[in-house]
């Protein structure tokens, strides 16, 4: 990460239309991307091209957001749509980056009308038909394949949204099965709920028995950056994700083995 700063830094810090070399530079520092074949390699980054076209970068407080760094943003958050296509990306229009994590201090509804100031420090957030927010250290801290990505994170919140509610299922692809979706994850969001209870140590981040809705964004994370942990904990799970995300994690991590 360091070494693409510097070399931003090394242009004199101008705009520039960043090369094939530039693209190859950002895909290959980022582990999460290892074992994409030639084809999926030049899909992505045609769709962070596009995604960086259509879609704004607003860095505030102040924060230098190099080329660099907006490619990394863009190649992450366009994994996951790799096979559906930039369309389910529609609807929203940026992406604001802070450098640390931040306190949005906005007002909130809850299911049950009530209103409040949101005063938790976060490291990112999905508005519903409004922008990601992310915060640059946690993306940074994201780099490591160890099941968090706040990108990840937020940008299935906004697959999930397409439903017309943020609620764990996304709109699924002909010949999936809505009654077994729903039976995977039920099943899986009960036994990591009862897990946190107890006290255990958890497969995933256990912020993901917060409700449905985290559990999806989370496990979503999970198939992208640990799938062997997740088809080994909740295969069903993973199958459900394979079908919706049109890849298999777990077969690249595979390919990119020695």
């Amino acid at each position: 990460m360091r070494k693409l700063k510097d070399w931003w830094r090394s242009r004199g810090g101008r705009r520039f239309e960043p090369s094939e070399a530039d693209w190859r530079r950002a895909r290959e520092s980022l582990p999460l991307l290892a074992g994409l074949n030639p084809g999926e390699a030049a899909g992505l980054e045609a769709l962070a091209q596009r995604f960086l076209r259509n879609k704004a970068l607003e860095p505030v407080q102040g924060f230098d957001l190099t080329e660099p760094m907006r490619q990394l943003i863009a190649l992450q958050a366009c994994l996951p749509v790799l096979e559906l296509g930039l369309h389910w990306y529609q609807g929203w229009y940026a992406v604001v980056i802070y450098p640390e994590a931040f306190v949005p201090g906005h007002e909130v509804e809850d299911d049950n009308g009530v209103v409040w100031i949101d005063q938790e420090v976060k490291s990112g957030e999905s508005w519903d038909r409004g922008p990601v927010i992310l915060s640059w250290s946690d993306v940074e801290a994201g780099s490591r394949l160890d099941g968090y990505n706040v990108i990840l994170h937020e940008l299935a919140h906004k697959l999930d949204g397409r439903s017309g509610s943020t609620n764990g299922c996304p709109p699924l692809h002909p010949g999936m099965s809505g009654a077994a979706w729903q039976r995977a994850f039920a099943a899986a969001f009960d036994d990591l709920g009862r897990r946190v209870d107890r006290g255990e140590d958890t497969p995933i981040d256990p912020y993901a028995a917060e409700s449905p809705a985290e559990f999806f964004a989370v496990v979503s994370e999970a198939f992208f950056e640990v799938p062997e942990r997740l088809v080994e904990e909740y295969p069903d799970i993973y199958a459900q994700l394979r079908a919706f995300y049109l890849q298999d994690p777990l077969a690249r991590l595979n390919r990119s083995r020695p």
